[in-house]
């Protein structure tokens, strides 16, 4: 038999439970041998087929809790322990393990009631034999009845509950795995929107401003000059590596904005994130219109951050995203139907796993000359709005440069 756990515990239970049954089979057969008893070669006999029927089962593989075959073989066991009750009462004590057997292979609803058969046989056998009714006939067999089934369903409860951990534990160390995961992406990328902001801010503005000297100055050049020409080169060379610089920024730039535009990664962000429990959708408003790479990043990460926190606290069953395209600024907007929050006591207690708390945010827009905004309360969802100016001096042409 299939034990229900390949368990160290499981398996001596299992053992016991052979070793009982065979044991108490031993012991009718040589009480019958020893005691002269009338038919004793009948109950050496039967007591033998029926230790070969127990281990014939026992090493099939097919019998195992739930099957025919194990009904079967149960069936064909228990007509065998009849037979050896009606010829010695001895046999009364193999109604013990019998009941383990038929807790242990049948269903929970026909298991408890072959027992009380099981039980109401042993007592008829017994009081057949004996020919006297004695308290000791009934309790005997009611009370092995009461400690199998009590010890077979409480076993059943703690294995239950032992699985139940077990599953809680293998997904509690999928999910540490997969938050792992998350933040080295998350460091990843924040690496990369940092080096492409240091090589835009600096080197490709500093090469763009060489170039647009180096190109005033070979204006005021004649061209028969001697430094013309190396006025030229210097121009192309500095025109050069500012191409090599803008590459680098475009390979730096977030994975979701290589292949298309803002609004097509909101939503393909907004799908992603859409799932049983949550339904997101994104509008767009106004007329699109080319955003400096800067600028696109901040609103595309803080979508990724305000829809994270949705995910994570807010326990929301829909959301929105907005992006709206006006005369002077860009705004996005991300509303969500969840709890909701304290806004006076979110300063101290969003801090932003992963980089991803208001904090954040709010400093990521103001860097741009924008500002955030949050509406909140406990039960009533939230409301966050980062809007952007469109035409920031400090930020003209950076799609450019």
């Amino acid at each position: 038999m299939d034990s229900r756990s390949h368990t160290h515990v499981t398996a001596a239970l299992r053992l016991c439970l052979h070793a009982l049954l065979t044991g108490l089979l031993a012991l009718v057969a040589v009480r019958a041998a020893g005691g002269g008893a009338p038919r004793a070669g009948a109950v050496v006999a039967l007591a033998l087929v029926t230790v070969a029927v127990y281990a014939a089962g026992a090493l099939t593989p097919s019998v195992r809790p739930g099957t025919r075959s194990a009904t079967v073989w149960l069936g064909g066991l228990w007509a065998l322990w009849l037979a050896l009750l009606a010829l010695s009462p001895d046999a009364l004590w193999v109604a013990f393990p019998l009941y383990f057997l038929q807790l242990h292979l049948l269903p929970i609803r026909w298991g408890v009631p072959a027992v009380v058969v099981t039980a109401a046989a042993a007592i008829t056998g017994f009081v057949a034999h004996r020919q006297e009714i004695a308290p000791g006939a009934f309790i005997g067999p009611l009370l092995g009845a009461a400690v199998a089934i009590a010890t077979v369903l409480g076993y059943d409860a703690l294995f239950r509950e032992s699985e139940r951990r077990r599953e809680l534990i293998e997904e509690l160390v999928a999910t540490r795995a997969e938050l792992a995961e998350a933040e080295r992406t998350a460091g990843t990328l924040a690496e990369r929107e940092r080096l492409a902001r240091e090589i835009h801010d600096t080197l490709a503005q500093g090469l763009s401003s060489i170039q647009l000297l180096l190109r005033a100055a070979e204006r005021t050049l004649p061209d028969e000059a001697p430094a013309a020409a190396h006025v030229r080169a210097a121009r192309e060379a500095a025109q050069a590596n500012l191409a090599e610089a803008r590459s680098f920024v475009r390979a730096l730039s977030p994975p979701d904005l290589e292949h298309g535009s803002l609004a097509a990664a909101l939503e393909r962000l907004c799908a992603r994130t859409t799932g049983p429990d949550l339904t997101v959708r994104f509008a767009v408003s106004g007329t699109p219109v080319e955003l400096p790479t800067p600028y696109e990043v901040a609103l595309l990460r803080t979508a990724q951050s305000a829809l994270a926190n949705t995910v994570r606290h807010a326990g929301a069953g829909r959301a929105e995203i907005t992006l709206s395209f006006m005369d002077t600024s860009v705004a996005l907007d991300v509303v969500d139907d969840g709890r909701g929050f304290d806004l006076s006591a979110a300063p101290a207690d969003e801090r932003g796993d992963g980089g991803f708390g208001l904090p954040a945010m709010r400093s990521r827009a103001t860097t741009l000359g924008g500002t955030l905004s949050v509406e909140s309360a406990p039960g009533q969802g939230t409301a966050l709005a980062v809007t952007l100016p469109v035409a920031a001096p400090a930020h003209d042409g950076e799609r450019a440069a």
